[in-house]
């Protein structure tokens, strides 16, 4: 009897390890698919423990450069975060992985998709959105919503007894059983000592950047170069190191970023599902980025353009963060920001120093900006007595309105 195929996104960690010999137990022949998107880790251990834990097959995906060019620069156009202080790193990550996992399926010819998800969280959105978006045809198992599954697990102790049961390798423990996911944008950090909000983060949880003391003592000063919205030179102006290729702008700007102690925040955000949850990250690269885009912008986008994309950039997070990347809003919003992204040309100047980003000077070929017409010293071509009517229209209203005002006051005395 032939086995019905699952496809199992798989990162090596506690949850998938067990869900994985979980679906094999269930019956399933389980095909194990492990996404690169550069989270640091050793795939090829991962692959052999997959292949342990009774995985069929193992496709390791190379998606690194994917999700650099059609996820993380599109979202630095819009100069997207979620609540004013997330920069997206895990959103962005999984429709990227989600999308591979769908290919992968329909070339093994497997009806069934599985991830290691919570049903509490936003990850379970984010891929089964994607999934249905595909192929709405797809079947997916979601261990963490099914019932047989969660009256044997309760959580990560449970899963931890059951890795040392079933001989599965593990490197979350009792003792320290907070969860982690990184990827080429970023690290997060969550659960466990985490979930209380008056805990702070010990110092040697932080796998990546420096702390601002352990940060050099001087600046690093650089240039980034953009074309239509999109980085494509980076320059370090002190070693002259310079970057062009869009996967290696971004990895040395997280190399930056992270010596410059960039990109940490600690803070408590609202998912998709209504829960509030605590999340600490690590963003270098990304916040080295958008400061340096929205910079560009300032000298080389319309203002009435700037106001209408800005008031889009929520929204746009909002998709990213709640799992829209393939809808149709997604592809009205980012037909829009392309075309706001026309004209933004030019090089930003920045220094880092010690979790700070300063903006020294930019220029663009595409610049708004009139030096002489903005003097103070030169009139520039711009006649002041122009202005004495200017204000005059606009205060039109507001005499009308304190008039009326008045008139109310007047009528009560």
């Amino acid at each position: 009897m032939t086995k019905e195929k699952v496809v199992l996104a798989y990162s090596g960690g506690l949850d998938t390890s067990c869900i994985l010999v979980w679906l094999v137990e269930k019956g399933y022949e389980v095909v194990a698919y492990i996404a690169d998107v550069g989270q640091n880790e050793d795939l090829l251990a991962a692959k052999e423990k997959a292949l342990k834990c009774g995985a069929s097959k193992v496709y390791v995906e190379d998606l690194k450069k994917e999700f650099v060019t059609d996820y993380i620069f599109p979202a630095i156009k819009v100069n997207a975060i979620y609540e004013g202080r997330y920069l997206l790193g895990t959103s962005l990550a999984r429709p990227v992985i989600a999308k591979k996992q769908m290919e992968i399926a329909k070339k093994e010819g497997a009806q069934y998709v599985s991830h290691g998800a919570t049903g509490k969280g936003n990850d379970q959105v984010r891929f089964e959105l994607t999934y249905y978006a595909l192929d709405p045809q797809i079947k997916v198992i979601a261990p963490w919503k099914d019932e047989e599954f969660l009256a044997k697990f309760k959580g990560r102790t449970d899963l931890i007894n059951y890795a040392k049961e079933k001989g599965i390798p593990i490197k979350a423990t009792h003792a320290k059983p907070y969860s982690t996911d990184a990827n080429l944008m970023h690290i997060s950090y969550e659960s466990g000592i985490l979930e209380d909000p008056m805990i702070a983060p010990t110092s040697d949880m932080f796998e990546w950047t420096k702390s601002a003391k352990d940060a050099p003592d001087e600046e690093t000063h650089i240039e980034i170069h953009f074309k239509d919205g999109v980085p494509v030179k980076v320059v370090n102006k002190k070693t002259g190191v310079e970057k062009t290729d869009p996967l290696e702008v971004f990895m040395y700007l997280n190399e930056l970023g992270a010596q410059n102690a960039i990109g940490r925040i600690d803070i408590v955000e609202n998912r998709f599902v209504g829960i509030k949850s605590r999340g600490v990250y690590e963003t270098p690269g990304a916040t080295i980025l958008r400061a340096a885009h929205m910079d560009i912008e300032s000298i080389a986008m319309d203002r009435e353009v700037m106001r209408l994309r800005d008031m889009l950039a929520p929204k746009f997070a909002e998709l990213v963060y709640n799992g829209f990347w393939f809808s149709p809003e997604m592809d009205f919003l980012m037909a829009a920001i392309n075309k706001s992204q026309e004209i933004i040309d030019g090089v930003v100047m920045m220094s880092l120093y010690k979790g700070n980003i300063t903006i020294t000077g930019r220029q663009s070929p595409s610049s708004l900006y009139n030096q002489d017409l903005s003097s103070m010293n030169i009139a520039g071509g711009f006649d002041q007595k122009d202005s004495r009517g200017f204000i005059k229209i606009n205060a039109v209203r507001l005499m009308a309105h304190n008039a009326i005002i008045n008139r109310k006051k007047k009528g009560k005395q």
